[in-house]
């Protein structure tokens, strides 16, 4: 009868007890083989793992409030960890290659880290056309115009060496 009760208690809480070893102590143990070995193809799944993890992590933690109402969320988890984690997979490669990697790597995506530095006269801060016709007005046009084409050898260069094209 302790036999069969355990077991139902395992059986039970599997998110549980199968969470962590899935998504923190396999990965890990396996991130440190990666860094051991010299492929660099590891390296890539490993890295591309945490990437998304850390992910998920902000997610749980954003939405916090309303996972609780959502008694599959636990096993939703478990199931995309073992997708992510498991070789045979190779789930966390792909959703790198399909949905993070372009969005970050894909030129046609608004700079939404662009910071201006300076504020106009009036106290409004610069935006691009704004510096662009400060610059051509301070350098020339010519000036900008090798800028850009230093900016597009720049962006051809790294996608013909990042495989894109």
């Amino acid at each position: 009868m302790g036999a069969g009760s355990f077991l139902k208690v395992v059986l039970k809480n599997f998110d549980v007890l199968a969470g962590p070893v899935l998504s923190l102590a396999y990965p890990l143990y396996a991130s440190v083989r990666a860094i051991e070995s010299k492929s660099p193809v590891d390296d890539q799944q490993w890295l591309t793992y945490w990437v998304l993890y850390s992910l998920i992590t902000l997610f749980e933690l954003t939405f916090a409030k309303v996972l609780e109402w959502i008694p599959i969320w636990p096993y939703a988890k478990l199931i995309l960890t073992s997708w992510l984690v498991i070789p045979y997979f190779s789930g966390a490669a792909y959703v790198y290659e399909h949905y993070v990697r372009p969005f970050f790597v894909n030129s046609q995506n608004v700079n939404i880290w662009y910071v201006p530095s300076k504020k106009d006269s009036s106290g409004k801060p610069e935006d691009v056309l704004t510096a662009a016709e400060k610059y051509i007005k301070e350098h020339g046009t010519e000036a900008f115009e090798n800028l850009l084409d230093r900016a597009g050898k720049s962006r051809k260069s790294s996608r013909h060496a990042n495989g894109s094209y």
